[in-house]
């Protein structure tokens, strides 16, 4: 894959679901290894198998060709690679896995690239080698500037390298930069949390904002070294209204600055940087989920592969695709999904006219009276072509979208 490929423009894009049979679909490639394990992360993650790396990237490699068969006749929108600490692989090892994506599927002209990083493992020389390998866009785990959450989130980088990261990714010629922050962590109060935004915002990080932002409320995550510091009274969780506090902040703030909310947790400079390979989830769609413990999803069934690494490369070594479990998705979960996930996209909701062509069935005939009961609290929007989450219920999202499922 040439840089030039690589750099071309992303059009405009708006995003409804479902989406249909023959859309793009996305890859995802997930990187297990991390140099340290963060206290609330319950992601399928190592801290002391970076030793693997080289013969992993191989077995990623070989993995890719097994999906193969699966999208023969339709094109990649994306390719994700997330962890994990993807940032920990040598330039080299993704220019691999991503000329193995090119050999085995069919990759649009403009396909979004991502690799997800660590600030502290970023450098222009760095990110100038993995753009030329092919990567376009390039996530960025921030979480927060303050150092105080820094420490309680577990995280190993300072504030000044978020910025530095920032500078030397759009340095190195990246054009789409996103990056992630976690609000509501134990001790963070409002103000804090508007220092957080007036920097990025300001673009004083780095001297230029992101293109992206992605803004996720802490879960405390059950069998994680965090629940386990809020059951031993080490940390207080903040609770639901106050979240609801940042959450609301975030919006007025953002708004005013002319980003668009695109969906409950993410947020976009321009239609131009709305994440494609994110979009494919939401809308209910198909991708290829490449690596220790990912999960795809293709023709109404959800592939699960073996989540330690080791076991991963055996089965992959002896010829044998490495997954531990799949599961066909009955047509009622197909459109429960539908609903759940379409709903969290806050501009396109989930298109009427898709929904019957996808599904077989009208979402009226099928879900009809919820539609309403909702409709008439205020928490959803809905008329002949779509239905969607008000201001009011995207602050619930959570509760509505259950109710679909």
């Amino acid at each position: 894959m040439t840089p030039e490929v690589a750099k071309q423009a992303s059009p405009k894009h708006h995003f409804s679901a479902p989406s249909l049979p023959n859309d793009p679909f996305g890859i995802y490639i997930h990187i297990p290894f991390c140099s340290h394990i963060c206290p609330y992360c319950d992601f399928n993650t190592y801290s002391d198998q970076s030793f693997r790396i080289p013969a992993y990237a191989e077995a990623i490699v070989q993995e890719l060709q097994l999906w193969a068969p699966r999208f023969k006749h339709r094109s990649a929108d994306s390719v994700f690679i997330g962890g994990g600490t993807p940032s920990l692989l040598e330039p080299a090892h993704i220019a691999s896995i991503l000329d193995a994506c090119q050999d085995a599927f069919t990759l649009a002209p403009a396909a979004e690239i991502t690799i997800e990083s660590n600030p502290n493992d970023l450098s222009e020389r760095y990110c100038s080698e993995v753009l030329g390998a092919g990567v376009n866009r390039i996530s960025i785990g921030a979480q927060t500037l303050d150092r105080r959450g820094l420490r309680t989130l577990g995280r190993l980088h300072e504030a000044d390298q978020v910025a530095s990261a920032v500078r030397d990714a759009y340095a190195a010629g990246f054009e789409n930069l996103s990056l992630d922050f976690i609000y509501g962590w134990p001790g963070q109060t409002l103000e804090r949390w508007r220092s957080d935004l007036d920097q990025i915002i300001s673009g004083s990080v780095g001297g230029s904002p992101p293109c992206h932002l992605s803004l996720y409320g802490l879960i405390v995550e059950p069998g994680t070294p965090m629940a386990d510091a809020v059951h031993r009274g080490i940390l207080t969780p903040i609770d639901d209204d106050a979240s609801a506090d940042f959450f609301e902040l975030a919006m007025s703030m953002l708004a005013g600055a002319g980003w668009k909310h695109y969906e409950i947790a993410n947020w976009a400079s321009s239609s131009e940087t709305l994440s494609r390979h994110n979009a494919i989830y939401w809308r209910n769609g198909d991708y290829a989920g490449v690596g220790a413990g990912a999960h795809g999803h293709v023709d109404d069934s959800r592939i699960m592969n073996h989540p330690a690494p080791r076991r991963y490369m055996e089965l992959l070594a002896n010829g044998t695709a490495p997954v531990s479990n799949t599961e066909q998705i009955d047509p009622r979960m197909a459109m429960g999904e539908t609903m759940m996930l379409g709903l969290r996209l806050l501009e396109d909701g989930v298109s009427h006219e898709a929904f019957a062509e996808r599904h077989g069935i009208s979402i009226t005939e099928q879900f009809g009276p919820v539609i309403t009961r909702f409709a008439n609290l205020g928490l959803l929007a809905s008329d002949e072509t779509r239905t969607r989450l008000t201001d009011r219920g995207a602050l619930l999202a959570n509760s509505v979208c259950a109710e679909f499922l």
